[in-house]
């Protein structure tokens, strides 16, 4: 085995809850655990990246991870951590979803035929035939109502003004059996997931005792949390996710860039497979030089080349480059080709060539045609404030009226907004 998993886990900062017995059992040899990924979308976000680093680790330390994609719990629902009831999503997308979810893990986890190769499984699979009267005789019977209610999950909805619907209500049962039907099947006794599904897996280590007499353990990791209290893996555009159809790899890069120190500090030891050693490294040249953001570039780099590919990183530092350095003459330079691959990246618009042939106002190409600003107000105020560029030349006048010839080979436009936010208006 390469490294002691629960050990891993204790430096990086991430281990949570553990239930006794658990490292007896991996320090046994080659173990079986596994955790679930939720289809509500056909791409999985950054939010997921740290329950995919810990099956990582848990394959790296010689164990065997079993990746469950929930095409059957996504049509019911999970209720922890949400304070309302999730819209059910049909077969199609779900099977959609399921897909995308797959090819995406298997970027992470080495599937092979060794024993400690990975796998990817669907609940679907073994509840697509199981009807509801077999499922309450063979499932319901082992859990008791009053145990199910005693969790935080359900009881911070049944004491709150939105309620529970049998539909959640029944989602721990459901997941429970998932990790019976694994320990009986796969040979699985471990199962992992964020600290907020404590209350689903012990439901699940208690049904296997209840059922079959056996044996199974629980861990979890820590919610990933930013520094400032706000939420971890939006921007302010909304989810960065995995797909680059979703989220660019310059802005995936981008996301992790401009991170806060304290929060890199804790990211590089979550979400990278450095070292401790190098990450000291990292963290004391850091210190050294903060200006220079090492844990931050070292962070960016390494989870854009593994989600994205090394060549994704070039790109992605190439396109910042040039968009926080080049001048005007720089980008008239630019032909369109050069144009539509370096500034792959950034939110494009694609607006009508007849708008431009005329004349038309600048305000109006930054609010009417595209969405760089939510009204024209604040259009005004960020000119006036010599905050909009076009193509690196500084705008400052309210009325200023855009012609073709403002656009590079009558293509493409560069909006800067701030320092940090560019555009690209494509004329179609």
């Amino acid at each position: 085995m390469e490294n002691n998993f629960i050990e891993e886990l204790t430096w990086r900062g991430v281990l949570h809850d553990i239930m006794p017995g658990t490292e007896e059992l991996l320090a046994k040899g080659v173990t079986t655990g596994y955790i679930g990924f939720d289809p509500t979308a056909d791409s999985l976000h950054v939010g997921s990246l740290a329950q995919i680093m810990t099956l990582v680790r848990f394959q790296r330390a010689g164990h065997k991870p079993l990746a469950l994609v929930g095409g059957a719990t996504g049509m019911v629902g999970d209720p922890s951590g949400k304070s309302a009831e999730r819209n059910l999503l049909d077969n199609e997308t779900l099977n959609k979803n399921v897909e995308g979810i797959k090819n995406q893990l298997s970027k992470f986890l080495d599937f092979n035929d060794s024993a400690n190769g990975a796998e990817l499984v669907n609940n679907y699979d073994w509840f697509k035939n199981y009807s509801f009267l077999d499922f309450i005789r063979d499932a319901g019977k082992h859990i008791t109502v009053n145990y199910m209610m005693a969790k935080d999950s359900v009881k911070n909805r049944i004491t709150g003004d939105t309620g529970m619907s049998f539909t959640e209500f029944s989602y721990q049962l459901i997941q429970g059996y998932d990790f019976y039907h694994l320990w009986k099947e796969k040979n699985c006794t471990l199962q992992m997931g964020g600290s907020d599904q404590w209350g689903n897996i012990t439901t699940g280590t208690e049904f296997i005792r209840r059922k079959a007499s056996g044996e199974a353990f629980a861990l979890t990791t820590q919610l990933i949390k930013k520094a400032d209290g706000t939420k971890f893996g939006k921007s302010e555009s909304g989810n960065i996710w995995l797909d680059p159809e979703k989220t660019s790899p310059y802005k995936f890069h981008q996301f992790w860039l401009n991170v806060s120190d304290e929060d890199a500090k804790a990211y590089i030891r979550i979400f990278t497979l450095l070292s401790k050693t190098d990450v000291e490294t990292l963290e004391s040249k850091h210190a050294e030089a903060p200006h220079e953001r090492h844990l931050q570039k070292a962070l960016a780099n390494e989870i854009t080349e593994r989600v994205h590919q090394a060549d994704a990183v070039k790109e992605a530092v190439a396109t910042a480059e040039f968009l926080f350095k080049a001048k005007s003459e720089d980008v008239s330079k630019l032909s369109e080709t050069e144009f539509g691959k370096l500034l792959g990246g950034i939110d494009t618009f694609e607006v009508s060539k007849q708008d431009v042939i005329p004349g038309i106002s600048l305000v109006d190409l930054l609010v009417d045609k595209t969405t760089v600003f939510p009204s024209k107000t604040e259009a005004r105020k960020m000119i006036q404030g010599n905050a909009v560029s076009l193509n690196k030349i500084k705008i400052v006048d309210t009325n200023a009226q855009i012609t073709l010839s403002q656009f590079n080979t009558e293509k493409h436009l560069l909006i800067s907004k701030g320092k940090k936010e560019n555009y690209l208006i494509k004329l179609v």
